[in-house]
């Protein structure tokens, strides 16, 4: 089956390089899948469960947003975290949303830190819940 290179690259990193046959991306409005020979792109990123797969393998990361590019059958991830689903503090995004929640609101300002908040909550608790 034919490959592509996917490269996840945070600001302090390169986190991943590998080879795989269809890579899913949580993308701002949705999710996308994307197998060899893809068109170009470039999109936005959301919060949420990035999946390589390789043969029976597959392979789960959390993304915090970022952009992605793909091009020649390249995957360019650019993004602030990515994390191995696996290794994902469970209990701590629990207590982000819960911390998150809780959070008095009173100008548009807040309600944008609020929300971003509750939404990388709630996308850890997802993509950890996948991985196990």
């Amino acid at each position: 089956m034919p490959e592509m290179q996917c490269i996840v690259v945070t600001p302090e990193t390169t986190v991943l390089e590998q080879a795989a046959e269809f890579v899913a991306l949580p993308l701002y409005d949705g999710e996308i899948g994307i197998a060899p020979r893809h068109s170009p792109l470039i999109g936005r990123l959301g919060y949420g469960e990035l999946r390589l797969v390789s043969g029976d393998l597959t392979t789960r990361y959390y993304v915090d947003g970022g952009f992605v590019q793909v091009k020649d059958d390249v995957i360019s991830v650019l993004t602030n975290r990515a994390i191995p689903a696996v290794q994902i503090d469970r209990q701590a995004a629990e207590e982000q949303l819960a911390t998150a929640r809780a959070r008095k609101v009173n100008t548009e300002e807040l309600l944008v830190i609020r929300d971003r908040q509750e939404a990388q909550a709630r996308a850890q608790i997802r993509v950890s819940r996948r991985a196990r």
